[in-house]
């Protein structure tokens, strides 16, 4: 069955998460394991390992950072969104600073 998902992704997001499965693939094939045994690593059925192979945006993230953890591969993807990371952001965020800053004027005592 084809994913709904897939028909709204833009092309360069699912070509890297064409991308992202065959990578996988390779890492599992490199190590001898069969797609049974991945699939009981991860707690999933082999069909649905299978659609993570081929890049099926309907399966979960956790399921493809899980088939990394298993490959010995870490967590890469932990640190994709780091806010330290994001220079556009920073940029953004620089532009709202206020030009002057004035210290808060302390109550006067009654």
């Amino acid at each position: 069955m084809k994913s709904a998902t897939n028909d709204t992704l833009p092309s360069p997001v699912r070509r890297a998460l064409v991308k992202f499965g065959a990578d996988i693939s390779v890492g599992r094939r490199r190590r001898g394991i069969t797609t049974v045994m991945m699939a009981e690593r991860l707690g999933i059925a082999r069909t649905t390992y299978d659609r993570l192979e081929n890049g099926d945006p309907s399966v979960a993230i956790g399921t493809y950072m899980m088939a990394l953890f298993v490959l010995g591969l870490g967590t890469p993807v932990a640190d994709l969104a780091d806010p330290r990371a994001d220079e556009t952001g920073t940029l953004l965020e620089s532009e709202h600073l206020p030009k002057r800053v004035r210290p808060k004027r302390e109550p006067q005592p009654k």
